[in-house]
């Protein structure tokens, strides 16, 4: 009877999850699963290229953040974006306008990765459901994730999984080798700079400022999934320091993670306090804003330890970074947070003074300089997308030689027939 009534338990489950997915009532942070299963059955995705993303919506912004180099990707080599959930598919398929499937299972996965003679693979993140695609062989597999930064997770282990891994410039290397053991970081990473910065630049002289006054761009990162990679400043800075920057009459543009509250009630909280500290006046909540625009409008920056801040180097323009107040946060620090100007939560309300100095004198732009190089390259105009470009087309051509060995390999020619 045992095996009976788990049959019948799995049936029950089954008839359950279809439910729940066809009316929607799945949690916001599970996939819903509705794929383009049936009708991708016998066909076969135009381009060379995928990029894997099985996340909910809470996660899109990793992705956004690579829309526009995407779209000149497709331009040259075929994009097909898959999603794992079909309201995400839509989302992205309507802000990006590039092909966007949903695939709900492993089975229609594998055999569209080979019918389709895809090369390449690209993700955005280390999610755990990224092991259903890796498990093919005829593709490369490449790391981009979404950013930049000296957080612990840019040095997670994870990034063994992939053949490659997309990075901006030397420092991400380097970070690699101080701090994963086991992985050779000067031969599994490439640089390309940052190339949303190209895709999506703003030019300083089109922003449109609202009045004369100096403006501070704070831009906090969330809670963090755990103790160790809990560098977030709302909860300890934000208020004394804000307070201190209008007592100056700084403008501020505060930009908030999307992941704000999601984990800790209080972040959300604080978050509240911000925007009803900043309701009205020259000030600006900057929501579904793009990052440059904020970068273009901004004299300077406030952020924490996170990829914000590498990205603003680009701008040449000062920026502060806070200390985490939390005991157990650990960085994977490399030269940027030994040089640069730091705020501890016991000087917040110190800020205003720090801000003037920074921006009026300006003492660390020379090093800034150094750094930008360091962490993201060549930063002219165009410079980092040609890189981008450039390596998916060169792994691509790698990717059709190791195939045609395995292949040879696993269907050797007939001895009878082959020529000496």
């Amino acid at each position: 009877m045992q095996p009976r009534e788990n049959t019948l338990n799995r049936r029950i489950r089954s008839a359950g999850g279809k439910f729940l997915r066809r009316y929607g009532l799945l949690p916001g942070g599970m996939p819903d699963g509705l794929g383009d299963d049936a009708t991708l059955r016998d066909s076969a995705l135009d381009g060379e290229v995928i990029v894997y993303f099985a996340d909910t919506a809470d996660s899109l912004y990793q992705l956004r953040g690579w829309y526009g180099p995407l779209r000149e990707l497709h331009r040259a080599q075929g994009v097909t974006i898959v999603c794992m959930d079909s309201r995400v598919a839509a989302t992205i398929r309507e802000e990006s306008g590039l092909p966007v499937v949903t695939i709900a299972q492993d089975a229609t996965l594998d055999a569209l990765i080979i019918r389709s003679g895809t090369k390449l693979i690209l993700y955005v993140n280390y999610n755990p459901l990224n092991m259903a695609p890796l498990r093919a062989r005829s593709a490369l597999h490449v790391s981009l994730l979404h950013g930049d930064s000296d957080k612990g997770v840019s040095v997670s282990n994870q990034v063994k999984a992939y053949d490659y891994s997309f990075v901006a410039g030397q420092a991400a290397i380097d970070r690699f080798a101080r701090y994963t053991s086991l992985f050779d970081a000067e031969s599994r990473c490439i640089e390309v700079g940052r190339p949303s910065l190209d895709t999506d630049r703003v030019e300083p002289g089109t922003a449109q400022r609202r009045g004369d006054d100096p403006v501070v761009l704070y831009a906090p990162t969330w809670e963090g999934g755990q103790a160790s990679v809990a560098y977030s400043s709302l909860q300890t800075h934000a208020d004394a320091m804000l307070r201190s920057l209008l007592a100056k009459g700084y403008r501020i543009i505060y930009r908030p993670h999307p992941l704000t509250g999601v984990r800790v009630p209080e972040f959300g909280e604080a978050d509240r306090a911000v925007r009803e500290l900043l309701e009205g006046g020259w000030h600006t909540i900057s929501g579904d804003r793009a990052l440059q625009r904020d970068f273009a409008e901004a004299d300077l920056l406030i952020c924490d330890v996170s990829a914000v801040a590498n990205d603003w180097l680009a701008t040449g323009k000062p920026v502060i970074v806070t200390r985490s107040a939390g005991a157990d946060s650990r960085d994977a620090g490399t030269r940027m947070l030994e040089v640069l100007p730091r705020l501890d939560a016991a000087d917040a309300e110190h800020a205003g003074e720090m801000v003037t100095e920074q921006i009026e004198v300006d003492p660390d732009r020379e090093e800034r300089r150094r750094l930008t190089e360091y962490y993201l390259g060549d930063t002219r105009p165009g410079a980092s997308l040609a890189r981008f470009l450039a390596a998916c087309r060169d792994l691509s051509v790698q990717r059709d030689e190791l195939w045609k060995q395995i292949t040879e390999n696993e269907h050797p020619s007939d001895p009878r027939t082959a020529t000496s």
